[in-house]
C-alpha cells in the first residue's frame, strides 16, 4: 500500500525500505529477506568489542605497570637519599643504611641498602624490588637507587 492507501502496483515500490519487514508475505521480498539476513552487519559491533576487549585490558595492564615501575624507581632514589642521609650522620654507622633507606618506604615494598666511604664521601646503593600490578606481589627484578653525600663530624 502506498501513502494514499492504495494497492501498490509494478517493482517500482519494492525497495530496500518495503522489504526489510520481517513479516514480509511477498515471495520477492522473503528471499531477498533471507538472503540479506545473513550479509547484513548486525551484531557485528558485539563481535568487535569481545574481540577488542582482550587487548585493551593487556593495554591498560602494561600501562598500570609501567606506572608501577616509574614510582618504584621513584621511591629507590628517595630510599637511597635518605640511606646516605642516614649514614653520613650515623657515629657508627651499622644498621643507619638499611634505615634510612625503609623509613619513607611504603610497607609493601622491599629494599635492601649497602653503603660505604671512601674519604669524606659517603655513597648509598638502595635495590627495591618491581611489584607485579599489585604491590607486596613481587616481581625477581630489583631497580637500583644511588645517592652519595659528603660524611658530616
Amino acid at each position: 500500500m502506498d501513502i494514499q492507501g492504495r494497492r501498490a502496483t509494478g517493482n517500482w515500490l519494492r525497495t530496500d525500505r518495503f522489504c526489510t519487514d520481517r513479516f514480509c508475505t511477498d515471495r520477492f521480498c522473503t528471499d531477498r529477506f533471507r538472503t540479506e539476513r545473513f550479509r547484513s552487519d548486525r551484531g557485528q559491533a558485539a563481535v568487535e568489542f569481545v574481540g577488542m576487549a582482550p587487548i585493551a585490558l593487556a593495554v591498560a595492564a602494561l600501562l598500570w605497570q609501567a606506572a608501577l615501575l616509574g614510582y618504584t624507581f621513584s621511591l629507590a632514589g628517595n630510599a637511597a637519599d635518605e640511606a646516605v642521609r642516614a649514614y653520613a650522620v650515623a657515629e657508627g654507622g651499622g644498621g643507619a643504611c638499611q634505615q634510612g633507606a625503609e623509613r619513607n618506604l611504603p610497607g609493601a615494598w622491599n629494599a635492601t641498602a649497602s653503603c660505604g666511604e671512601s674519604g669524606d664521601l659517603v655513597t648509598a646503593s638502595v635495590e627495591v624490588e618491581l611489584p607485579l600490578f599489585f604491590p607486596g606481589v613481587n616481581l625477581p627484578i630489583n631497580v637500583p637507587g644511588h645517592a652519595s653525600a659528603v660524611k658530616e663530624g
